[in-house]
Parts: C-alpha cells; structure tokens; sequence
C-alpha cells in the first residue's frame, strides 16, 4: 500500500485536492483511509492529510509515507524526515528545497497558463496518478461527478497536464484491484449521521461545536429527504431540551456536541433518566478541559460520561470503534433508548470523525425500529411507570392516546405523579435500575483479534480499534503471541470475554488515548482484573499502528 501526504497552510487547497485523489482511487477500486490533522483557524498554520490506500483493507492511518505533497516549504521540513529513502516530495518551484527526492514543477505557472491558478491541486493529483502507475481512463467521469459543468474540462486538461509532466516512479500494487469499487468512501460524522437515519431518527438538535459540528451539516443536508427536522438551537441546553421534548411527542430523537457542550447537557441526562424518556447524546471528544484542543483527538472522557449527572439512573454508553461502526451503532443506540427508555451515549472522537474510509455498503436488513406502545397495548388503567419485572413500562405518546401520559422531573408514583414517600422512591429506584440487568443480555462483547495462543493481552476501546489491529498484525509477524480486546460497549461493561481471556495472559497492556487510563480504571472496578502496564497517548494526535509496536518492544514483550 502507499501513503500520501498533503500538506500546507490552510486556505491553501489540500481539502480539494484530497476529495479528488479520493474519488480517483476510490473509482480505480482502491480501498482509502485518509486522516485529517488541521489547527483551530480558517487560515494559515500548519494543516495535513494522510491518505493510505492499497489493495487490501486498511484499518489505520500510517506515520510512514510514501510521498508528500507540498504546498509550502514548513511541510517539507516538518515531514521529510517521516518519508521512506525512494518516496518523493512533489512540489512547485516557488518552494525551496534541496532534497534529492523532490520533484520540482512549475504547477503555479501551469495552472495560471490553464486559465485558473485554483487547478494547480488537480496538476497534483494528476502528478500521482502518474507516479503510482495509474491510468487516466476514469478522469472523465470523476470530475462530471464532482465537479460543476464550467469547471469540468479545465480540470481534465490540468489533470492530463500532471500526468504528462513526470514519469513512473513506483510499481503498480500487487493484488486483486477493483475489489472496493463499489464501496463508498464516507467519514465518521457522516456515517453516524446516516446510520441515525436508518435507525429512525426524526429529530437531531445541537448547537455547532468542533468536531461533532459535522453531523449537525450533514443531517440538515439530508434533512427533506429524509423526513427529519433539524434544529441548530441557540446552545447545548436548549439543544438537550428540545430533544427530550421531541421524544416525549414521539419523535426518535439524537442530540450531537463535543466535551464541553456535553458538560452543559448534564442535567438534560438525569431529566431523561428520571423521566424515562428515550434520547440519544453524541459527544465527540476532543482534548480538555475546557475549549482544550478543539481540532484535536483524546478518548478523555469516558468516566466523566458514565457518571454524569446526579444521582443513580440506568443509562448506556456505546463507544463507535470507525466509520462502518459509527453507522450501525448509531441506528442501534436509537433503538435501544427506546426500547429501555433511557438515554443513550455514542462516544466517538475527533480522529473518527474527520478521518475517512472506504466502507461496504451498508446493510440495513437487520436494523430493527423500536416504536412506543399504542393504544391496543393497554389493558385497565394506563401507569405511564406501572412497576414491571423488568422494569420497563408502557410509553405511549401524548395526543396519541386517550390516557394521560405524566411525566416529571421530581420523584413519582406509578402515574407521574409527584411523590414524597420513601416507600415509593425506593420502588422507584429499583424499577429504573432493574433495566440495568436487562439490558446486559444485549451488550456486545469486546472484539477479539489475534492469536489464540497469546501470551500479551491488549486491551482497547473506540477508535484504538484500527491502531491495535494493525499492531497486532506486525507484533505476529513470526511471534504468534499478541492479541486485543477492542471493546465498544463501555457500560454497562461486558465482561464475559475479558475475564475468559485474561486468566491466560501473562501481560495485560491497556491502550488509551487519555492520561489515566481510564477503561483499565473501569475494568479494575468492575472485574478486579489489572492491567500490568499501559500505553498512554494524550497529546491531541491518534496513536498508530507503529507507534503502539514500539512501545511494546521497548518494554521488552517484543
């Protein structure tokens, strides 16, 4: 596989120029993973992307590279020394570099000669193409796809102008190409997003916070025909609020912010925990505490989510491991609020959701909606919280029944109605929290992956999920000792897989991406299982593949 990188200030172009060398390697049947590392400005810094393709499945994005992009010269000097002995570094010849393995075009002047300075990143893409021994033959419908119609023939006439200016530098990749054409390339926001759609969403409400801000866009833009409405409110509260009200008329409803938007929703959780109203809340992390880093990725958040609020209420909390999990996890977490009538936490992070990767199409045959009960449902008297074995009551929706539907914030009896006494407020207490029991029968346990004859256990959660993988592939290599336990459900924590494969571990290596280790906290608390070491990243960068191997070997497991 090759890894590109594309690199300058921003306002530069490398957004353009990567969604084009997508959708040329998506269309030639490659399977893309591009990661996108940018600073908090609308112009200037230093900003990149990473995109790895090949012929194979990628799981994680790569520190090696293969090639660079450079739009300005910091780019050159900030990665030229992560770059492979024969990559390249294409850039324009305003740019000074001594590096022999750069090749140097004239691509401002080109494009300016084409008529339109902005095509010199299509020159670029066409420059790869080249490189990677790729063919033109899909340029056509590439740019009729992506482009508007005045723009479609300069850009085909700077692409086959990069294509022309340099020779073939690398073999072409071995292995069944073609096999991801009709895949789809999509990014975490956008996949979680739809997987809400096709879990039933109706209604999403947030108020834009970086980086969850993406999924409040592209909800809106899919908003008529998908039938949902969505609502920009003026902050975190309201946006909390005003989903809790469009779940109790009726409406799936999902409400999306980062860490410290989420902080301000607080209270709306213990409201739909006390209330039993189903709602959904994303939180996408990024570093804090307060603004932080807010273009950046941590998974800091974790205990701060499972304990938020006042109180002891049933909740869930999801964590979405990529882009394809993203979908069907939140399609899930829709249906399972409903069903238990709590809310539920879909943790994702900054890392999943501005990176973005070549998926299966998606099926929806299995994803099963929940509805409230309706009329039929009713016999005798309607307790909107009549005390049942599992805890779970019949929720019919205002204006849709003849019965009167209570609900409130305060203690209540089994009609809503508000109640001091202690006999019912211990019922009550053990009627919310026995949908914790019932819920665990539905938990999906950690994904295991490598040998089974390991004697190093790693142990991960959400969007370490690609990184540990990988490492576990090379760790292998030779040396059948490694495995991982790659949780998603975080709580209630499903434990059956982790303590059948604990006992034979000799080492238990957590991976997190916070400075506590704070599922190993979690873990230790619930199981008593400890992990003898761990590998700590909390610098606003995801940790990769390699990264993860090296730590390993230098605390001698390798």
């Amino acid at each position: 596989m090759y890894n590109i990188l594309i690199g300058g200030a921003a306002g530069q172009g490398i957004d353009t120029t990567v969604a084009m060398l997508e959708k040329f390697l998506k269309k030639s049947g490659y399977f893309v993973y591009t990661v996108r590392d940018f600073m908090s400005r609308v112009r200037g810094g230093h900003n990149f992307s990473l995109v790895r393709f090949g012929n194979e499945k990628i799981n994680s994005h790569s520190n090696v590279l293969d090639g660079i992009i450079a739009l300005n010269e910091e780019t050159i000097l900030l990665h030229k020394d992560s770059l492979k002995e024969n990559g390249f570094i294409l850039c324009d010849t305003s740019i000074k570099t001594d590096d022999d393995r750069a090749i140097i075009l004239d691509m401002n002047n080109m494009a300016k000669e084409l008529g339109n300075p902005r095509v010199s990143g299509t020159i670029s893409v066409g420059v790869i193409l080249k490189l990677i021994g790729e063919n033109l033959d899909n340029a056509k419908e590439v740019m009729e796809a992506s482009l508007k119609e005045q723009y479609v023939n300069i850009n085909l006439e700077a692409i086959e102008l990069g294509y022309k200016s340099v020779d073939r530098k690398f073999e072409k990749l071995e292995g069944d190409q073609g096999k991801y054409k009709d895949y789809m390339i999509i990014n975490g926001n956008e996949a979680l997003g739809l997987g809400a759609i096709a879990g039933g969403l109706k209604f999403y409400s947030a108020y834009p916070m970086s980086p969850s801000t993406s999924i409040l866009e592209y909800l809106a833009s899919k908003s008529n025909e998908a039938g949902i409405v969505v609502e920009q409110a003026e902050d975190e509260i309201a946006a909390a609020n005003m989903a809790i009200g469009a779940s109790f008329a009726g409406a799936k409803a999902m409400t999306g912010t980062s860490g410290g938007g989420f902080a301000l929703k607080v209270e709306s959780i213990g409201l739909a925990g006390m209330a039993e109203i189903p709602v959904v809340y994303v939180n996408v992390q990024r570093p804090g505490p307060a603004t932080g880093l807010p273009t950046r990725t941590e998974q800091s958040d974790l205990k701060f989510i499972i304990s938020a609020s006042q109180g002891e209420f049933p909740r869930m909390v999801i964590a979405i491991r990529d882009q394809e999990d993203g979908f069907y996890q939140a399609a899930r977490a829709l249906n399972l609020a409903e069903k238990y009538q709590i809310p539920v936490i879909i943790l994702s992070d900054q890392y999943i959701a501005d990176s973005s990767s070549t998926v299966k199409p998606f099926d929806i045959s299995n994803i099963r909606i929940e509805e409230p009960a309706d009329e039929s449902d009713i016999e005798g008297e309607y307790l909107r919280y009549r005390y049942t074995e599992d805890g779970i009551s019949k929720r019919l929706i205002p204006g849709k029944t003849k019965h009167l539907v209570a609900a409130d914030s305060d203690e209540h009896n089994e009609r809503g109605w508000i109640t001091e006494s202690a006999t019912t407020r211990v019922k009550m207490v053990d009627k919310r929290m026995k949908k914790l029991e019932k819920l665990k029968e539905e938990l999906q346990e950690p994904i295991f992956v490598g040998s089974e004859d390991y004697e190093t256990l790693l142990i991960g959660w959400g969007s370490t999920y690609g990184p540990i993988k990988e490492a576990i592939e090379t760790l292998n290599k030779g040396n059948e000792k490694y495995a991982a336990l790659i949780f998603g459900d975080i709580y209630p924590l499903p434990i059956k897989r982790l303590e059948e494969k604990a006992k034979t571990a000799k080492h238990i290596i957590n991976i997190e991406q916070n400075a506590t280790g704070q599922l190993a906290g979690l873990i230790r608390e619930t199981t008593g299982i400890t992990c003898t070491s761990s590998i700590l990243k909390y610098d606003g960068r995801q940790i990769s593949g390699e990264e993860i191997v090296d730590e390993i070997r230098k605390g001698g497991r390798g």
